[in-house]
């Protein structure tokens, strides 16, 4: 029992350790970047190692003291990690005052429906249930587009791209869209999406949507085309007038550098920040969860409501985000600016994706 106990304790704190010193290297290979995500989990891990090492393998002295220093450090830089997106952080975006215009406002539900998924009742449901303005789905092919024809009437204004790759996206919308265009900007498999929106008060805001390929063996090698989009989108976002606001499974979690530095150059805010993590993968395995599906915005909004949704057969939950478009108070909220270091982290990011893809490409 005391080797078993051994054994176990050594495979925690190596899991711990590598889990916490991996992310720190730039590197963008898979295996590296895996790391990123279970925060969380490597948090409690690391807090549940320490606690049997202390109780039953510490021992004064010098080996002693580096191992509980060890797990010390560990837990410390996961807990900086999440602490911004627990209540105990100050919020990002600021909670709507009631007696705000409603017809500035607009819900979002955004689903990842999982492409073999076959509980298409499940997704109408959810939509009929919540009612949204817009509604994205990801992973959505020429079948899912089929079996979702009921949702027509209900939202006039629709650009869907079905794809059987498991990157096919499609936009409901109940208001009407302006300009809405499909780009591939950096694999030419995988599409993304910019528009117009027209709220019920008559502005315009845009929204792009994004669905980039993760790093993981099944899918690609490294997440340079990953990070580069997201940066891409980051920059041309920043240059809009008005409200923007960016959505999608980012196959990214917010903590990540590659999102961090999303939201540095773009200046846009995070409304989990303050509030939870609303953990959107995995639904089918609590242990490992973490938030892959997105909402950024500019300070143009506030936020009215946020909600993670029920199960509807996918991997992933869908989300809900209602937001309030009041430009004249976007003070209350503002935005970071890009230094110099941060736009030369955007170059170097961008440069290597394409970089990548015109290597693919010949």
């Amino acid at each position: 029992m005391h080797i078993a106990g051994i054994i176990i304790f050594g495979i925690l704190a190596i899991i711990t350790f590598c889990a916490t010193v991996l992310p720190m290297f730039p590197s963008k290979e898979w295996y590296i970047r895996v790391f990123d995500y279970p925060r969380l989990q490597t948090f409690f891990i690391a807090v549940a190692a320490m606690g049997w090492y202390l109780l039953f393998y510490f021992k004064k002295g010098n080996a002693g003291y580096i191992y509980a220093a060890v797990f010390l450090g560990v837990i410390v830089i996961q807990a900086i990690k999440a602490l911004p997106y627990t209540p105990l952080s100050k919020k990002q975006v600021l909670q709507v005052d009631a007696n705000a215009d409603k017809k500035a406002e607009i819900k979002f539900v955004i689903s990842n429906v999982l492409q073999t998924n076959t509980n298409y009742h499940k997704v109408l449901d959810m939509v009929n249930k919540h009612n949204p303005d817009i509604f994205i789905t990801t992973e959505s092919d020429s079948i899912w587009q089929k079996e979702l024809l009921a949702l027509e009437d209900s939202f006039p204004h629709r650009v869907m791209v079905p794809q059987s790759n498991t990157y096919g996206v499609h936009l409901y919308s109940k208001l009407p869209l302006e300009g809405a265009t499909v780009r591939y900007l950096i694999e030419a498999d995988i599409p993304s999406i910019k528009t117009s929106i027209v709220l019920r008060s008559g502005e315009r805001i845009t929204l792009f949507i994004v669905h980039p390929r993760p790093p993981v063996p099944t899918e690609a090698g490294d997440s340079r085309e990953r990070d580069a989009e997201i940066i891409m989108v980051a920059r041309e976002a920043r240059k809009q007038k008005g409200g923007v606001i960016v959505a999608g499974d980012f196959n990214d979690v917010a903590w990540s550098e590659t999102t961090e530095l999303f939201q540095e150059v773009s200046g846009f805010l995070d409304p989990r920040r303050g509030r939870g993590f609303y953990n959107t993968f995995h639904a089918k395995y609590p242990i490992f969860r973490w938030p892959l599906d997105h909402l950024f915005h500019s300070s143009h909004f506030k936020l009215v409501q946020l909600q993670r949704l029920e199960k509807v057969g996918s991997d992933h939950f869908p989300m809900m985000i209602t937001l309030n478009y009041i430009p004249e108070e976007k003070s209350d909220q503002p935005k970071a600016k890009a230094d110099s270091d941060t736009e030369e982290k955007a170059d170097k990011t961008i440069k290597k994706g394409l970089r990548d893809k015109d290597a693919s490409d010949k």
